[in-house]
């Protein structure tokens, strides 16, 4: 084996834009997500295990996270389960905060189906410290059981079985309110063309009188943004759906308001890009019962102007700048902020672009973060 010798001032170092000196055994190493790192290492198991532990943490900040804001509202990185059926005190508020909160940090761009195999896994690490009081884990009431019959595993990992929490309460709620044949239907309204099929779908889920109020008019709202021009477009027979549903008239009256605000009519560039042949992605995770289908496919308009912006193709007349007559320069540092409001799906898009863009650095802001609700 050889070695390279490389010795080096610190002032020498700093020229070359090196910061900080950390050892990669040290614990509660504080999280700095504007830094990238080179590790130098022997090769030993130890210093493996090292690095496959530092590699499982993602440096940068959910899905899982825009899912419990929709679902449950996320308010200042505090979520409300007071209303949980059954729920214990000290869970009735819980925060989720990527700074202190490892699991968190780590799934929460996960999907719904991943984050649950996680939590399994972790248990079944859990359970294999005790072989004699091996448990099963096929579903979510299968987790809640363990967490209420091991108090040790809630000591050693309060965090996980804070999220146990979180996934039943979203398992509960996705089962309740017939969400994942919801969601099918909005990933075929916003990445397909197929209007007879969209409007045989949508009419179809509001004859379920198990679907919530906010969630049939979302589909409708949706129905209305994609084919409100369309020759055979059946708005109206929607919305007197809605009606004989007994949907309150404030609610019914948002798919004229959403059509005035971003209607064809007034939007600049179109918010849907369908794809005729593209079937929904469907992930199946048989690990677990109740977070077993997860659909995929949308990806939001910001990601397409981004794209555009970074590659010098954004319009001038509809993104105008100051500065010299041309942008001569591929833009490095990108800051988008969303005058009324940014949703997480957009900060996932954002998230992936810094990951997979050498050179880019953009950050998100807005006056809000969204969920249908708000």
């Amino acid at each position: 084996t050889s070695f390279v010798s490389m010795v080096y001032t610190q002032s020498e170092i700093l020229q070359k834009e090196v910061y900080l000196f950390e050892r990669i055994d040290t614990t509660h190493r504080e999280s700095m997500k504007h830094l990238k790192a080179l590790c130098f290492l022997r090769p030993t198991k130890e210093n493996v295990e090292y690095l496959i532990k530092e590699l499982r943490r993602p440096k940068y900040s959910w899905t899982y996270q825009a899912m419990v804001h929709e679902l449950l509202g996320i308010n200042n990185n505090r979520i409300d389960l007071s209303r949980v059926p059954g729920i214990s005190k000290d869970l009735k508020e819980v925060v989720l905060s990527a700074e202190n909160d490892e699991f968190y940090a780590n799934n929460m761009y996960l999907n719904f189906g991943e984050i649950g195999t996680n939590i399994k896994n972790l248990m079944e690490d859990f359970q294999k410290k005790k072989p004699k009081e091996q448990q099963k884990l096929e579903s979510i009431a299968d987790m809640k059981a363990f967490v209420e019959n091991y108090p040790q595993f809630k000591k050693m990992s309060g965090a996980v079985s804070k999220h146990v929490t979180v996934v039943g309460e979203l398992s509960r709620l996705v089962s309740e309110r017939h969400l994942m044949e919801v969601s099918e239907v909005e990933q075929e309204l916003a990445c397909q063309n197929d209007h007879s099929n969209a409007l045989q779908n949508v009419k179809r889920l509001l004859q379920n009188q198990r679907l919530a109020e906010l969630d049939a008019v979302r589909l409708v709202m949706l129905y209305a943004l994609h084919y409100e021009r369309h020759s055979n477009s059946a708005l109206q027979s929607l919305l007197a759906d809605l009606r004989s549903r007994g949907v309150p008239d404030k609610y019914r009256r948002l798919v004229s308001a959403v059509l005035e605000f971003g209607g064809k009519r007034v939007r600049d560039s179109d918010l849907f890009s369908p794809k005729d042949a593209v079937a929904i992605t469907k992930q199946f995770f048989k690990g677990l019962k109740g977070v077993e289908n997860v659909y995929t496919q949308h990806q939001p308009l910001l990601l397409e102007t981004l794209d555009k912006l970074i590659k010098g193709k954004l319009k001038d007349n509809t993104y105008p700048y100051v500065g010299p007559s041309t942008l001569r320069d591929r833009p490095q540092d990108i800051i988008v902020f969303i005058v009324g409001g940014a949703t997480y799906e957009e900060a996932l898009a954002v998230y992936n672009l810094n990951r997979t863009t050498p050179g880019v650095r953009i950050i998100l802001g807005g006056t809000a973060i969204h969920n249908t609700k708000r």
